[in-house]
This record gives C-alpha cells, sequence and structure tokens, in this order.
C-alpha cells in the first residue's frame, strides 16, 4: 500500500473540479465588465450601452415571422425574455472563457477579446450612438481581459493543472484567489446596482412629467355618448388604462428624452425646414380625440390593440407650416432610438386629425408610450405610423425611403383591417345551460362599424347588440345573448364596416400588412 505525502488527499480535493473555479472566475470578470460598461454608458451615453445595442442588433436581424412569435410567446415581456437569453449567453460565453484561459494561455482572453469587438459594433452601429458611446464597450471589454487574466493566474497558483506528491496546498494563494473572486463579484454587482439607479434617475429627471400640466385642448371635448360602454363582465373596457396598455416596439431600454432639449424636425421635400421644441409645441391650439391603434402583429382575436384619449397638435398643421412640394407622398418619421415609419402624406394633412400627442388619457404620455412625443394616426397600422419618441419628419416618396420594417418584408402602406373579437366568455370555458352572454370588441378604425354577428357550429349568423360609438376612430363594444343546451360549441363573430364590407373569413398571417379572418372560440355548456 502506497503513502502519500502530507496533504496530498487535501490537495487533491481541493483541486479535484478546477474547471469550476476557472469558470467562476470567467463569470466573474464578464459581470465586472459588463456592469462597468454599463455604467460608463449610463454616465456618458444613456440611450446606447453595450447590452441594449446587442439587443438592438439582435431584434434588427432576426426574420420577422421570429419576431413575431417572441410577441406572440411573450407579449409585452418580449424584451425581458430577450434581455435574460442575452445575459445568459454572456455567462456561458464568459465561463468558456475562463475554462479556455485555465487550459492555455491566450484563449480564454481571445474569446472574450471576440465579444467585445461584437460589443463595439453593436454600438458604433445604432443610429443614436453618440461618439462617446463607443467607450463603454470598451471600458467592458479591457476591464474583462484584465479580471480574467488576474483571476486565472491566481487559480493557477491556489490550484495548479497538476498534483505534486508531497506539495502542500498554499492557504495564502487559496486565499488570494477566492478574496479577488469575491472582491471581483461585488464590485460587479455594486456597479449594477450604480447603473440601475442612475439609468432610473435620468428616466425621472429626463421628463418633468411628474410635475408637467397638460395644455387645456383648443377643441370641444369629445364626451363618451351614452349607451357606448355595455355592463358585460369581462369585456374590454371602452377606454384602455395607461397601465393595460399595450406596448410593442423596438426600444429594448425605454429612451430618457429631456423636453427642454427635445426638437422635432421637418426635413426633406419642403419648401422650409421647420424645427419646434416642446414649450413651442405646448403652446400650439390641441386638440383632443379617442383614437384606437393596433398592431400590426395583432393575431386574430389577439389584445395588441387599445383605445386611449389622446391630446396634441395635429400634424397637418406642422407640416403646412413647412409646405410639402408636390410629387411628395409619404413621411418618413424617426424615432429618438432611429426606428422609422413610412406613412402616406395624404393620412398626416387630411381631417382623420393625426396628432403630435403629448397626452395620455388625460396625463402626460407614460415614457414608454413615447413621452414626451409620438404620432397618432387613426386608421394606420403602428408600424406605418405610431412613431414613438418622435425626432423628425421627412417629406419624401415611397419610391426613395423605405422605412424600418418596410425593408425587413412588411408593406410600406398599412390600413388597419376590419375586426372583431370575443372577450367572453375566454376560448375553453366552461358556461352554465341556458341564456349565454357573448360579449367583445369590433373595430375598423376611420371607417366605423355598422353590424356584428354571432354564429354558433358554423349555423346562421346572429345579429349581435352594438353600442354606440365614440367616433368611426374608435373601436365599439357589442354583446349577444344566445340559448344554449349542454354540449360543447364553436363560437365565431364578424364585423361589418359602414360602408357594408364584412370582415374576410380568409385567413392570413400578420406578416406582412395584418391578419385577418373569424375570430373563433371554443366554450363547453353544462
Amino acid at each position: 500500500m502506497s503513502t502519500l505525502a502530507p496533504g496530498t488527499t487535501k490537495q487533491r480535493r481541493l483541486t479535484g473540479k478546477p474547471a469550476l473555479w476557472a469558470a467562476a472566475a470567467g463569470v466573474a470578470a464578464g459581470a465586472a465588465g459588463i456592469a462597468a460598461g454599463e455604467l460608463t454608458a449610463g454616465l456618458l451615453s444613456p440611450l446606447v450601452s453595450p447590452v441594449t445595442a446587442l439587443g438592438g442588433a439582435v431584434i434588427d436581424a432576426v426574420p420577422p415571422g421570429i419576431k413575431d412569435l417572441a410577441v406572440q410567446l411573450f407579449g409585452t415581456a418580449d424584451k425581458i425574455v430577450l434581455v435574460a437569453c442575452i445575459v445568459g449567453v454572456a455567462g456561458i460565453l464568459a465561463a468558456l472563457a475562463g475554462i479556455l484561459e485555465r487550459r492555455r494561455n491566450g484563449w480564454g482572453l481571445a474569446l472574450a477579446g471576440l465579444a467585445g469587438v461584437a460589443g463595439l459594433t453593436a454600438v458604433v452601429t445604432r443610429a443614436q450612438a453618440s461618439p462617446q458611446a463607443a467607450l463603454a464597450p470598451i471600458v467592458a471589454a479591457v476591464l474583462t481581459l484584465v479580471l480574467l487574466r488576474n483571476l486565472v493566474r491566481r487559480l493557477a497558483t491556489w490550484a495548479p493543472s497538476e498534483v505534486i506528491p508531497g506539495r502542500e496546498e498554499a492557504p495564502l494563494a487559496r486565499r488570494s484567489f477566492l478574496n479577488a473572486l469575491a472582491g471581483t463579484s461585488l464590485a460587479a454587482v455594486v456597479a449594477g446596482t450604480v447603473t440601475t439607479v442612475l439609468t432610473r434617475a435620468t428616466a425621472v429627471a429626463s421628463g418633468f412629467r411628474g410635475s408637467m400640466t397638460l395644455p387645456e385642448p383648443a377643441t370641444p371635448l369629445q364626451t363618451i355618448p351614452a349607451g357606448a360602454s355595455l355592463s358585460v363582465d369581462g369585456i374590454s373596457p371602452l377606454v384602455t388604462p395607461n397601465a393595460d396598455f399595450y406596448r410593442i416596439d423596438t426600444a429594448l431600454t425605454v429612451p430618457a428624452i429631456d423636453p427642454p432639449a427635445w426638437k422635432l424636425r421637418v426635413t426633406g421635400m419642403v419648401e422650409r425646414e421647420v424645427e419646434i421644441d416642446f414649450a413651442t409645441l405646448l403652446a400650439k391650439p390641441m386638440t383632443e380625440r379617442h383614437v384606437t391603434i393596433a398592431c400590426v402583429s395583432n393575431n386574430v382575436g389577439g389584445d395588441l390593440i387599445g383605445n386611449a384619449l389622446w391630446l396634441g397638435w395635429p400634424v397637418r398643421e406642422l407640416l403646412a407650416m413647412a409646405g410639402p412640394k408636390a410629387g411628395a407622398d409619404m413621411v418618413l418619421s424617426t424615432s429618438n432610438d432611429g426606428w422609422t415609419a413610412s406613412t402616406p402624406l395624404e393620412a398626416l394633412t387630411d381631417d382623420r386629425d393625426a396628432l403630435l400627442a403629448v397626452g395620455m388619457n388625460g396625463e402626460p404620455l407614460p415614457l414608454e408610450h413615447g413621452f414626451p412625443v409620438r404620432m397618432i394616426v387613426p386608421g394606420l397600422y403602428g408600424f406605418v405610423s405610431a412613431t414613438k419618441w418622435l425626432t423628425e419628419l421627412k417629406v419624401t416618396r415611397f419610391s426613395d425611403d423605405t422605412a424600418y420594417w418596410t425593408t425587413r418584408g412588411w408593406s410600406d402602406h398599412g390600413p388597419i383591417k376590419t375586426q372583431s373579437r370575443i372577450d367572453v366568455p375566454r376560448n375553453g370555458r366552461s358556461v352554465q345551460a341556458g341564456r349565454v352572454q357573448f360579449g367583445g370588441v369590433a373595430w375598423a378604425q376611420h371607417r366605423g362599424i355598422n353590424g356584428v354577428e354571432l354564429r354558433v357550429n358554423r349555423g346562421p349568423w346572429q345579429q349581435a347588440t352594438l353600442a354606440g360609438a365614440i367616433s368611426t376612430d374608435t373601436w365599439y363594444q357589442w354583446q349577444c345573448g344566445i340559448d344554449l343546451t349542454p354540449g360543447e360549441y364553436e363560437v365565431q363573430v364578424r364585423a361589418t364596416d359602414s360602408k357594408g364590407e364584412p370582415q374576410t373569413e380568409d385567413k392570413a398571417p400578420v406578416a406582412p400588412d395584418g391578419a385577418t379572418g373569424y375570430h373563433t372560440i371554443n366554450v363547453k355548456v353544462g
């Protein structure tokens, strides 16, 4: 029987899984580097950071079908999921870098360096990136490399790749590595916490929103007619509360814009370029209108739609100041994060009250809904009209310019299609036999709804009771009582617009210009 030298068993026990310690070193170094990069961005470039830039690059690169799938699976939490995925991938790469660096000097550093290059490329290619924005990924990469090399060297001193009989563990080397690992991890947590506080403070300070008083509308108040809101449990409210209003955009983080510094420019095919600031905009005669807006990614029966009371200055008034030239047929609107939308010029200059909105349901625009200024255009899907965090209106032609989604295979025009939805009962629910109350909403913005019908098990259509409308630019509530005996039923709904055109039964996906088909639910009657 062989006898081990003193300390050999202890050495093997401590160094039996050195790869795990190397992975921990990589993760700690990567976390500290990323946190430092985000902190640098928070100080120098609040609009663009390495994480948000990478997220934006991913959003831009993935095919429209995958984006739509993400929206359907995760809804308004899609950005949270994306950030979580980015952090998860970064953690895996950092762990791998630690393991590689322990096995061979330079390999892990090379992997971390490539990740840094990816972050730098993502930042400098973002439309809203300032020159100093490039410093954030550089700081992140350099710090990650330095910390990774330092931690792996300390680990090599404590846990060499070969256990030498008779060699005892070096307590000082162990303590040195563990202290460095703990210190690096703590620094990452502190930097991340400071970044979070800084980001929140910037968002709050960037828009004195909380102390802002909206101007009174110059037009008569748009009241809700009696009978427009039905008393049906579970039906969508006629006016969607701000907290429940859907949010779909490509901004990974909500842009922090300082209203006193905000400006909106009108450029392109105009007689004169115009620029206004926030104070000037607020001094204009405001119009207040209920308008229902919808996302083109809304599936049949989906909830990416909402109705709100918007306060703003008509876009046509601003465009009139600039004087669009003959031949122009499109306005390319640009968000502060670089996103663009192509809106037919006619839709911004006719009488539909397209607005430069500053208020939503009686309060300043929420940050996530475009504060300080966004566009609201009745009758058009949001991807060609509802630009948030608005900074520029370029008068141009569809033949000369393309917008964000147009370059990705979507339509450059986006008229909202006639649709209807069953809110109650929910699909798959069980209800009691007898008179079953169905209810929901229907919409055909800028055309209006003339009628809503239901049918059971593909039988004859039955007329629903249609509530009064606020206007043709909002959705309508409807209800219908149907006598049902015990059994399982398929129920479908269809709407007809004010021109007598019923919504189509033909099924179509959301791309390239909006989904079609009948909303269909199944209920079990007992």
